[in-house]
């Protein structure tokens, strides 16, 4: 490792952008592949890399619901909730607002209150027995229609648990406009939430247009097509509109063709306050430390920069002001003691 991976791996980090089924590690998605035989997922964890590797979005979105496919059950639920933690916690993550779709769960059979149940019972032991603390969005898949929305509006709304802080949306952008959604994320955020929907991953930067006006997006998940716009652009960044940036995943699903072609350098150079995350980590082959690594290079950043970075993700984050002003200053403790 280099000294700036070195640097990376101690980082206390918070993570924004992160899918629940999407973070199951190799070895659970064997193990539930194995319970679950007649799933089209193989169970040996070395097959696993050929049937994670993507032809196109539309191929990962058919291999991401066949994973969520394999959760079944509240157990099922608990465990992939509270291994997900343990995996964060090995990387310096102290706080994740984790994505999660009930929609999928609940409609293979799992009942809406088991499921919340089984979330909240990890989250309450990942934050006592690691140290990372999880919060959740509730998210539309949107390739399920109204339908979808309607349930997950719901489910967020009437049994809202207590770490629910976001309202999303998901799966796939082509041939499904975001302001259809508009009635359920007015449903969300009369109820609390905060609306952070993803757009411009695939399509371009009408889609984040929508998400702001139809949607009210306080975060746009990925947005990788802002820099197509130089309003949308220093909309973003005059009125601090997050970004939530994810470059293997964009690579691996093809939004950006390669590392180099990525926008976050403009992302950045146009003043818009840009995060780093993972989005499916085991699936695309990375982590949240690779992650940080990647954008180091993109972006030209050294440990300073890169402490800068994970404090945008603070920053951008839905904790509570006491807790946002201790993870920062834990952030500015580790770099100033490894200058040091």
């Amino acid at each position: 490792m280099s000294d700036l991976d070195t640097f990376i791996a101690g980082l206390p980090k918070a993570e924004l952008h992160v899918h629940h089924v999407g973070s199951a590690s190799p070895r659970i998605v064997s193990a539930l592949a194995a319970r679950h035989p007649d799933s089209t997922v193989p169970s040996d964890p070395e097959a696993l890399a050929d049937y994670f590797t993507f032809r196109d979005f539309a191929h990962f979105i058919e291999v991401y619901l066949s994973v969520v496919d394999l959760i079944r059950d509240a157990e099922d639920v608990r465990l992939l909730t509270y291994e997900v933690a343990r995996d964060m916690a090995r990387q310096q993550i102290r706080y994740a607002e984790l994505t999660i779709t009930p929609f999928s769960s609940v409609r293979r059979g799992i009942p809406d209150a088991a499921f919340v149940e089984a979330i909240e019972d990890a989250r309450k032991a990942a934050e006592s027995e690691l140290g990372v603390v999880l919060r959740w969005c509730f998210d539309i898949p949107g390739e399920a229609g109204l339908e979808a929305a309607e349930e997950t509006a719901r489910i967020a709304c009437e049994l809202q648990p207590e770490g629910l802080v976001s309202f999303g949306l998901g799966g796939p952008e082509i041939g499904v406009p975001r302001p259809q959604f508009k009635p359920y994320f007015d449903r969300a955020i009369a109820a609390g939430l905060r609306s952070v929907p993803h757009a411009g991953e695939t399509t371009g930067p009408g889609t984040i247009w929508d998400a702001l006006t139809s949607l009210r997006a306080e975060r746009i998940g990925h947005g990788t097509s802002a820099t197509q716009d130089p309003k949308l652009l220093a909309h973003l960044a005059e009125h601090r509109i997050p970004l939530e940036v994810c470059p293997t995943s964009n690579i691996a699903t093809r939004a950006v063709r390669t590392l180099e072609e990525h926008p976050i350098k403009e992302m950045v150079d146009a003043g818009v306050l840009v995060t780093i995350n993972s989005d499916d980590p085991p699936m695309f082959g990375t982590d949240l430390n690779t992650e940080y690594a990647v954008a180091a290079r993109l972006l030209g950043l050294d440990a300073a920069g890169v402490a800068a970075l994970a404090k945008n993700a603070v920053t951008a984050s839905f904790m509570d002001d006491p807790a946002k002003a201790r993870l920062a200053a834990e952030i500015d403790a580790y770099a100033a003691g490894r200058h040091a």
